[in-house]
């Protein structure tokens, strides 16, 4: 497993191998879902900062297994459990809360 660093901060860990894992973080679609993505009020990712791989600490690897096991269950109605997943470290926004402060402003 690899973490997927911003900065330098952990935001990410997913069970790819390497070369999978340097292709997603240099894949536009990752890059700009990073740009999208909110975490306390702000993209995950300023589009400028480096973006940085590394092996996954046994704590992650944790974080990762446990969030997994979720998901797991929701694959199972879907099918595809195929590709490499990947699970955050940071919080996300939620994005029914976002619409909802959207629509009290």
């Amino acid at each position: 497993m690899f973490t997927v660093e911003i900065g330098g901060r952990a935001i990410a860990v997913t069970n790819a191998d390497e070369s999978q894992a340097r292709e997603l973080i240099e894949s536009e679609e990752f890059r700009e879902d990073l740009t999208v993505i909110l975490s306390d009020g702000k993209p995950v990712w300023d589009g400028k900062t480096e973006i940085g791989l590394r092996p996954a600490t046994k704590d992650e690897e944790e974080e990762f297994e446990s969030a997994d096991d979720i998901e797991d269950e929701e694959e199972e109605e879907e099918g595809d459990g195929d590709e490499p997943s990947v699970v955050f470290l940071i919080d996300i926004d939620d994005e029914e809360e976002e619409d909802e402060d959207a629509a009290k402003s």
